[in-house]
């Protein structure tokens, strides 16, 4: 999907982790990160085992986060990302939500 083009020169990207990424301080490692490169947003577990996250701020913070998640915390085992980008809503600042969801 191609990456919307907002007149805010914002992008916003829609996440997924598989593999070894609950239990091992993904969320927080992620969330260390956004703060750091400055992306809104938020992390969250997922019932299957995934890490969901959602990043919004300029093309290459998102990028430079979605390139993050390949790495992730020192204890995790990445096996795959998937992403697709979406319009910006706003997002101010980085959160972890701590209800697991089921996968949608």
């Amino acid at each position: 999907m191609e990456k919307p083009s907002p007149q805010s020169g914002k992008v916003r990207a829609h996440v997924f982790v598989f593999g070894i990424v609950q239990g091992v301080g993904y969320r927080y490692y992620t969330v260390n990160q956004a703060i750091k490169m400055g992306v809104s947003g938020w992390v969250r577990n997922l019932l299957d085992s995934r890490v969901e996250a959602v990043f919004e701020g300029t093309q290459e913070q998102v990028e430079a986060m979605i390139q993050w998640c390949y790495q992730g915390s020192p204890a995790s085992v990445v096996e795959q990302v998937v992403f697709e980008y979406e319009q910006p809503e706003g997002i101010e600042g980085f959160d972890i939500i701590s209800n697991p969801v089921a996968s949608e």
